[in-house]
């Protein structure tokens, strides 16, 4: 018995190091993954959402880019969302109740897509209120990875948010081929109805969440003083010239919307196939995860930006052999080339991603960490929706619509040699842990005001809720939002 006793403790601890990356499990730590869990599993209705703007509400592809752009606004100011939690307590609780309302917002801006919505502005507030209940609930989860992110050594840094990102995917790993299969013998509306159950586990497993209750409200010169705080940490150099860059970095535009149509109009890829493709880039994020965690993470920040930036250009300019059709000349199927690529570039677009994650965490000084990672967060997403609407604008300008893709090859050179636009001010980025540098500039905290703020997907997941990458096999980065988020 005792060695029986002995070998189950042995497996315990060997699970909990490899699957959970020596997290100890808790209650807590259980709900704070579902929620990231399920802002994977809502990845069930991206595809529907896509066919649904496509051929129902007849948009398109600069509409498409556009509209997307527009709803990942919550995204932007999830700063603000902190600030109300932390200032507007509901019956004493600051992280509970918004995890409920976040998860009853999000089932009903689904109901209503399967529902009554049947034109553009109205799909655009749906698809902005389903985004705003998942960056509602980032806010709360996000704050607590952040403050143990804090605690980590730097040879364990990153460890929470591969954990908090893995678990994302493995929920888009569910779902990936089923939101391809279920549009093949449902309509979009009815897939919009069963994700509409998803949100609602949020709501469960809010009263998971250690929280004491508070019944003092903070005073306006704690508040003015937080601010004060917030304002000295961001005029730091070792703060907002990383912020920069990570802005110019993302910022460049996308050609995911176009992409898109071309696949499904052109190429003529099914849902169903187009959910295989969700299932291989599910696998590959994981793997992008995993593969950072165990050979990247203590890479510096300097030389692995550089890197995958300049190999993902080179990778995605692949794609001219699929626009141009040249692929086939070389006997390579178009479905199996998508899959392929897609394979890649997830990957890749993975191992580019976390670093994001891991230096906003690293560049919280103690004290306003939670609300000052989720507004550089909210700058990352500010530049996605910049690189969506950038996208629009060049498909306009380069006459491509659900039909003509002359110029997409083009749009493909366009947006893939943009991305090497921020190498230059690559000397922008720590050398070393820019957590040493920002405790130099230590900031105390103040006990009686705790923001709970957040990051993405990324998620977005985290991050920008993008529903077009993980559709499209030829995304240059896998975005999140978190978390679509």
């Amino acid at each position: 018995m005792l060695v029986s006793s002995q070998s189950l403790s042995e497996i315990k601890e060997s699970l909990t190091k490899k699957l959970l990356f020596g997290k100890e499990a808790s209650p807590e730590l259980s709900a704070i993954l579902l929620v990231y869990f399920v802002q994977g599993i809502l990845g069930l209705a991206r595809l529907a959402i896509s066919f649904f703007l496509k051929d129902e509400l007849a948009l398109s592809p600069a509409q498409v880019s556009a509209l997307m752009g527009i709803a990942a606004l919550p995204w932007i100011v999830k700063p603000l969302f902190g600030f109300i939690s932390d200032g507007l307590p509901i019956l004493g609780y600051r992280r509970r109740p918004y995890l409920i309302l976040s998860g009853l917002l999000g089932s009903a801006s689904w109901i209503c897509l399967a529902t009554f919505v049947d034109t553009a502005i109205a799909a655009t507030v749906a698809i902005a209120l389903s985004s705003l209940s998942v960056a509602v609930s980032d806010v709360i989860v996000d704050s607590l990875v952040v403050e143990r992110a804090r605690a980590e050594s730097v040879s364990d840094a990153g460890s929470l948010q591969s954990l908090a990102w893995g678990t994302s995917a493995l929920g888009g790993l569910i779902t990936a081929y089923f939101s391809g299969y279920l549009l093949e013998h449902f309509s979009t509306r009815t897939v919009f109805g069963i994700t509409a159950t998803f949100p609602l586990i949020v709501s469960c497993v809010a009263w998971l969440i250690a929280e004491s209750p508070v019944f003092e409200l903070p005073d306006a010169s704690s508040v003015w003083n937080q601010v004060q705080q917030l304002r000295k940490a961001v005029s730091q150099k070792a703060i907002w010239m990383p912020t920069a860059f990570l802005f110019l970095w993302q910022c460049t535009p996308t050609a995911d919307a176009a992409f898109f149509f071309f696949t499904t109009n052109e190429l003529g890829f099914e849902p169903e196939f187009l959910g295989r493709v969700r299932l291989v880039t599910s696998i590959a994020s994981l793997a992008g995860v995993w593969l950072f965690q165990r050979y990247f993470k203590t890479i510096p920040f300097r030389t692995i930006f550089g890197w995958s930036t300049v190999i993902s250009t080179i990778l995605g300019m692949s794609m001219l052999l699929l626009v141009t059709h040249a692929n086939r000349s070389l006997g390579i199927d178009d479905k199996w080339f998508s899959l392929g690529d897609s394979l890649v570039l997830t990957v890749m677009g993975q191992i580019a991603y976390m670093p994001v994650l891991v230096l906003a965490a690293r560049l919280c000084p103690e004290g306003v960490e939670a609300t000052l990672f989720a507004l550089l967060m909210s700058v990352v997403n500010l530049a996605g929706l910049v690189s969506y609407e950038f996208g629009a604008v060049l498909m306009h300008w380069l006459g491509i619509t659900e039909t003509n893709f002359e110029a997409l090859w083009l749009l493909v050179i366009i947006t893939n040699l943009s991305t090497l636009l921020p190498l230059p001010f690559l000397g922008w980025l720590p050398m070393g842990d820019p957590q040493t540098d920002v405790e130099s500039h230590t900031i105390q905290p103040i006990p009686a005001l705790e923001l709970d703020a957040t990051a993405s997907k990324h998620m977005g997941q985290p991050f920008l809720p993008d529903l077009m990458s993980e559709l499209v096999p030829h995304s240059r980065l896998v975005e999140a939002d978190k978390k679509a988020e």
